[in-house]
């Protein structure tokens, strides 16, 4: 005689029953939707744009991300972020040319070198908070600024050129604009998801208390500095392989990319597309190089008139662009006052 079912018998249904609306659900949900069209878009974008533009935009999107994830949910500001982006781009470019790497093993080199300098400077930075934080990263990154000027191999105030693309794995010939697309487009979304995850971590949620209230974080036994050390150096990292993708697609290494104009260049991308949401720095990138890209024939012009978009934005858009529409959206569609 066959026993019957209890509770704790699993039928032969049961997994399927319960993956079933789960897998609905999470097809259901806004962030795949989003991921989804962030992937169509970004497979598109080299067929309705020049592929250089959409592979610096991507860079500098990765950048202004790796820049979100210390200012917007650590709540650390850093005046000297360029020096991971730019210090990445000469290490990845010394690298291909002089060691004769291939891509992907000088874009490895140039991360490791962006995340080991960040785990110097951070290490002593950590130890202030507010202004202070912020001088310190400055004062660091001015060092590597002279640095770069005063040695040999770096070009000095020509920067480091003939970059070479070469292939990828060995295979896949870069020198093709798309195909060096592509190549740039997995690395941001792998860096892009890694920040994500990293977000919506544990990790990530500690990271928001002491954003909010570090002596309460402190007083509940967790390491402050130790999470704040590596959000700094994971920052940096990703900084590093923006920075590295640069030198790549470009073919070149300048000052510019380790000028302090960077570090505030960055700052402006966060805060116009949104500070603390996962999508605003990148949509930020996006209007600033746009905005540089389209009106080169302004000259100095483009300078006053990204300022003005700036104003305006501070001005009409009070938590960036994409934090606005994000909570016209809550407030629209799902009645949450904030």
């Amino acid at each position: 005689m066959t026993a019957p079912a209890t509770r704790d018998t699993p039928s032969a249904a049961g997994p399927a029953a319960v993956d079933g609306p789960r897998l609905a659900g999470r097809l259901r949900s806004p962030r795949t939707w989003g991921w989804g069209a962030l992937v169509l878009l970004g497979l598109a974008a080299p067929y309705l744009v020049y592929p250089v533009f959409a592979m610096n935009v991507l860079c500098l999107a990765l950048f202004a991300s790796a820049f979100n994830l210390l200012l917007g949910y650590a709540g650390l500001l850093s005046f000297g972020h360029a020096a991971f982006l730019g210090a990445s781009a000469y290490a990845t470019g010394a690298a291909v040319k002089l060691a004769g790497l291939p891509p992907e093993l000088a874009v490895l080199c140039g991360t490791s070198v962006a995340a080991l300098l960040g785990w110097v400077f951070g290490s002593l930075a950590i130890r202030r908070s507010g202004i202070s934080f912020a001088m310190i990263t400055l004062g660091f990154a001015q060092l590597v600024y002279f640095l770069v000027v005063q040695m040999a191999w770096t070009g000095g105030e020509d920067g480091l050129q003939g970059i070479s693309r070469g292939r990828a794995l060995g295979i896949v010939d870069l020198a093709e604009p798309h195909r060096m697309y592509y190549f740039v487009f997995a690395a941001f979304l792998a860096g892009f998801w890694l920040i994500h995850r990293t977000i919506d971590s544990p990790f990530g949620h500690v990271l928001r208390a002491i954003r909010e209230n570090e002596p309460r974080a402190l007083s509940l036994g967790y390491a402050v500095e130790s999470y704040k050390l590596v959000a700094f150096v994971l920052s940096a990292a990703l900084s590093g392989l923006a920075g590295a993708l640069k030198a790549v697609v470009l073919q070149f290494a300048s000052l510019s990319d380790v000028h302090w104009h960077r570090s505030g260049e960055v700052i402006l991308m966060t805060l116009l597309g949104g500070m603390g949401t996962p999508l605003g720095p990148s949509v930020g990138a996006l209007l600033v190089v746009s905005l540089e890209n389209y009106l080169v024939d302004a000259g100095s012009w483009v300078t006053v008139i990204t300022g003005g978009v700036f104003v305006l934005c501070v001005l009409v858009f009070r938590r960036g662009i994409v934090g606005e529409v994000r909570a016209l959206v809550r407030r629209s569609f799902l009645g949450v006052a904030r």
